[in-house]
């Protein structure tokens, strides 16, 4: 019989269930809930502007992610993500507007489609790594986008498709807080599915490839199986964000999937953190919400200054880098760690000695 007495300390685990549990204590799971149920109500209290933000940032969490378990979890560095988001787009675009699939069809089999896509274009990383790879998923960005621009007769070449929104039944999310909940139902399952990935046997093999990829092969890892499957796994979050972004704004073209928007997914995580689920998503509320902040802050100070508005299209670049830059000296592991940072501060204040 316990003693009521006695007050336990720290944490007990009795078997590996509890050992594997993704929040190990009690009061986080429910700190966790208590988010997970803020983020629920947001729509509730905000604006249609600011709902729109969030979906962007959702939408482009899950692509970080995505990127983040290929890059950031096993190491292999892709410059690709721009044209994987446009093969889910397209693919997408193309069951709905030309075949008349439902989107809930359409949307999982872009996720298919794009996994296989990046499955061949990841066969060369067996062979190639680093600089050399990343060379590799460049030509992957330049090869999808010149189909993409010049197969007329399937993807409409330069003027794109035109999407409608999901429907079930005679309801369509056509609102910005029903499209919110559909982004948010997707994150969080992305979410769930990483965090359970990395423990597991094949997360774990990601991992080994990532840190050691010859002592990986040493234990008995198949290199090349891993390598390509974490490209298969990756893009297929990829895939999955091009559909939800491709019906949100209800048209794709391929000025939408640039190089541009591969290097704005590698700053996601690096600055939100490579190596970190929740850091995907940190970096990608930064990164989606520089431009707003920037522009916000030039039309603040055009009274005083009114030719500021004319460079803002160049600050937004200048700041753009300066953030990577920053980033890469002062805190290479993103606001991940800064946040860790925090909370280990506050676990000792205000006895920090």
């Amino acid at each position: 019989m316990k003693n009521p007495f006695v007050m336990d300390c720290g944490e007990f685990h009795v078997n590996y269930k509890q050992d594997m549990r993704i929040w190990k204590i009690a009061r986080v799971r429910w700190r966790v809930f208590l988010l997970i149920a803020v983020f629920a109500l947001l729509p509730l209290i905000s604006s249609d502007y600011l709902i729109g933000l969030a979906t962007l940032c959702g939408i482009a969490a899950i692509g970080a992610i995505g990127l983040n378990i290929l890059t950031g979890f096993t190491g292999q560095i892709s410059i690709g993500v721009g044209a994987f988001l446009g093969v889910g787009g397209y693919t997408s675009a193309i069951l709905t507007a030309k075949l008349g699939l439902s989107f809930w069809l359409a949307m999982p089999m872009a996720g298919i489609i794009t996994a296989i896509v990046g499955g061949l274009f990841g066969l060369p990383s067996l062979r190639l790594k680093g600089l050399y790879l990343a060379i590799a998923t460049l030509a992957a960005q330049v090869i999808i986008l010149f189909i993409i621009s010049r197969w007329d007769a399937v993807t409409g070449g330069t003027a794109g498709l035109v999407l409608s929104r999901p429907e079930i039944g005679n309801f369509a999310f056509y609102s910005e807080r029903s499209y919110y909940y559909l982004m948010f139902t997707i994150l969080v399952l992305t979410t769930i599915f990483t965090l359970n990935l990395f423990r597991s046997r094949v997360g774990r093999a990601f991992i080994a490839v990532r840190d050691r990829d010859i002592a990986a092969e040493v234990m008995g890892i198949d290199l090349f199986k891993y390598k390509v499957l974490a490209f298969v796994v990756s893009s297929f979050f990829i895939g999955i964000a091009g559909a939800l972004l491709g019906h949100y704004t209800m048209i794709v073209s391929p000025e939408m999937y640039s190089i541009t928007v591969s290097i704005e997914y590698l700053a996601i995580i690096l600055v939100g953190g490579l190596g970190s689920v929740f850091g995907s998503i940190y970096g990608a509320v930064f990164i989606t919400l520089l431009p707003v902040v920037l522009r916000a802050g030039v039309e603040l100070l055009s009274g005083v200054f009114p030719e500021l508005s004319a460079v803002l299209i160049g600050l937004k670049e200048v700041a753009f880098g300066l953030v990577i830059i920053l980033f890469l000296i002062y805190e290479p592991q993103g606001l991940a760690k800064i946040w860790k940072n925090i909370k280990d501060y506050f676990k000792l204040w205000p006895f920090s000695y």
